[in-house]
Order: structure tokens, then sequence, then C-alpha cells
């Protein structure tokens, strides 16, 4: 089964595969975005992210290749009263536009080798204004042990010095691993091992 198959065979069920309540720590994150202006959601899905981020008064465009997910984020939004720009794309394909948003979010788009991530993590740097905020969320390798979601390859897990090296030169860079127990549709529960990142594109 492709990656593709895989993801929409999980997004066709009635339910929320990660719930509806945005991530928790995007929603930590919620003091340092702008009072408005315009967010990127990489790999959204069923967009409780995106629509999250629409709530706070940003312009989002949800980005996700997966059409089953797609229909049901369309449908959070109308029910949640907000509206976002839907894009149905891979991520690591794209073609991110320069310079056209105030904030990137990443969480667990952990899939594809590590030379595709390479491709979307340079989108996002391409696509983040100077200035802007980006946030992003994966797993660790310590995650594997668990076995409670998640990719299955040390190769897709992130680290801090990953991080570090993809993201040289920005600024307010925080960096901060933790393990918990996570609720998050019936794809998220369990422990996890988990990395956190914000940091700021430098202005020239």
């Amino acid at each position: 089964m492709s990656e593709y198959e895989r993801w929409e065979s999980r997004f066709s069920g009635v339910d929320y595969a990660f719930g509806t309540a945005p991530n928790y720590f995007l929603k930590s994150c919620k003091s340092l975005l702008p009072a408005s202006g315009k967010a990127l959601a990489v790999a959204d899905g069923e967009a409780r992210n995106g629509v999250w981020l629409a709530q706070q008064g940003l312009e989002v465009t949800s980005l996700d290749f997966s059409p089953a997910a797609q229909r049901k984020a369309k449908a959070l939004a109308r029910e949640r009263g907000v509206e976002l720009t839907f894009v149905l794309a891979d991520i690591h394909a794209w073609s991110y536009p320069e310079n056209a948003f105030d904030v990137v979010v990443d969480i667990f788009s952990q899939v594809g080798a590590p030379t595709e991530r390479e491709r979307k993590w340079a989108g996002m740097r391409k696509a983040l204004r100077p200035g802007g905020l980006l946030i992003i969320q994966g797993y660790t390798p310590e995650h594997l042990q668990y076995g409670t979601g998640g990719p299955k390859q040390i190769e897709n897990m992130y680290t801090r010095a990953m991080l570090e090296e993809a993201f040289r030169g920005y600024r307010d860079m925080t960096i901060v691993e933790e393990t918990l127990e996570l609720h998050e549709g019936a794809s998220h529960h369990g422990m996890s091992a988990v990395i956190n990142f914000t940091a700021r594109k430098p202005v020239p």
C-alpha cells in the first residue's frame, strides 16, 4: 500500500483520525502568534490545526494530499464558522510560494524519505516571511519503543541536531524534548516521545 493509499484509508472513516481539537503544542504557542496575517498548515489533514489557526484570526492555507481528509476538513471549518484556503498537493512536491506566510506550522508530518523531508523543509523556509514564526512538532527516535503510532522508521524521526542544522541562523530558537501521554483521536493515543520547535526566520 502506498503512502497516499494508507492515508486515504485512514481519513475515510467517519471519525476524525486525530480528533477535532488542535494539537496541544500548537495551542501552547498561541502567545507567539501574530494578531493577524497568513498561516500555512503543512500536512493539515482533517484541519484540526488549520481551523484553530483561523479561529485565532489568521488567513490559513491548509495543505494536504488526501481528498478524504480535506472533505472532512471543509466540514469542520463550516462547523466552526471559519474560512480556509485548501490546497490539495503533496507536501514534498508543492511549489511553495516565496515569503508568503507569517506563520508556518508542521505538526507530525513525518512521512517520506529523508530527501523528501529536506525538500519539504526547504519549501517551508522559502514560504516563511523574514521575521515569521515556524512551529514544528515531531516524534523522536525514542518514540519507537512505545509503538503508539507515528512512523516506524528511525530515519523519519526528528532530533535536536537535525532541526538545528535545517534551520541554522533562525533566531529565538526553542527546542524542548518531552515524553508524555497523547490523546489526539484514535491515531495519537498513548505514551509518546516528541520534540517541540519554535523559531523565527532571520530578517536580512
